[in-house]
């Protein structure tokens, strides 16, 4: 039986560079928004490997404050609020909307996973109206654990009635794919520009440039049941 698919949201299916306009307008430079972004991770990995918990959401606020005073910005309560905002109503990628078909019509079951609250992660995918797709949406906020911890692939495994190694994470994120790997899931990269993978992680079997090229990617490994990285399906 094909594993299931589970996909990060944010940069995965997700265009951030959405929020561009909104940073430009608070900072007057709209590259800021991925150094808020690498701040959020940072806070986050911070939290779980010391054992505290906040939610996705506050962590991109205190991001926000922290490369507010860095940039020499005053940040008033309605910028950080137009910003933030901004998280609810992103478009997905152009591709992703027929990846994510082809996949549902192989016969594939597909489920989401994200950092993101489950009030704000299910805004998301209606806004992109990407939500009909999943069976089931789901945060590591219910787990209180943010990937790439073990805990929400197992919480992502048991929703789906499945064993962790029956489903494969789908991320843009190369730490999101080694946490998957590590929590015994399968995976694969979505490559998009600017993200690369860690030479230190043993790579997914499926790796490819967008969510299409991803998604007939998996369609074959499935078929043939190639899940070595010797069997790995990538672009040359």
């Amino acid at each position: 039986m094909a594993r299931a698919c589970v996909f990060d949201v944010n940069e995965t299916l997700l265009d951030l560079g959405a929020l561009d306009p909104r940073f430009e307008s608070v900072f007057g430079d709209a590259a800021v928004r991925r150094e808020w972004f690498l701040q959020m991770l940072q806070n986050a990995f911070v939290a779980t490997i010391t054992d505290t918990y906040s939610d996705f959401g506050a962590l991109g606020g205190a991001a926000l404050t922290m490369v507010a005073e860095r940039q020499s910005v005053d940040l008033s309560d309605d910028d950080s609020q137009h910003i933030l905002s901004g998280m609810r109503e992103l478009p997905p990628h152009p591709e992703v909307e027929e990846g994510l078909h082809r996949l549902k019509n192989a016969g594939f079951r597909l489920a989401a996973l994200t950092n993101s609250t489950q009030q704000v992660a299910e805004a998301q995918l209606e806004y992109s109206r990407l939500d009909g797709y999943f069976e089931r949406i789901l945060s590591a906020d219910t787990v209180q654990r943010l990937k790439p911890a073990p805990e929400p692939y197992r919480m992502a495994a048991e929703s789906l009635g499945v064993d962790v190694n029956g489903i494969r994470l789908i991320a843009a994120h190369a730490w999101d794919v080694a946490g998957a790997l590590r929590a015994g899931c399968a995976a694969a990269f979505v490559a998009r520009p600017g993200m690369v993978f860690d030479p230190l992680v043993e790579p997914p079997d499926v790796i490819g440039t967008n969510l299409l090229k991803v998604a007939d990617r998996i369609i074959e490994a499935e078929a043939h049941d190639s899940t070595s990285p010797q069997g790995r399906l990538d672009e040359s």
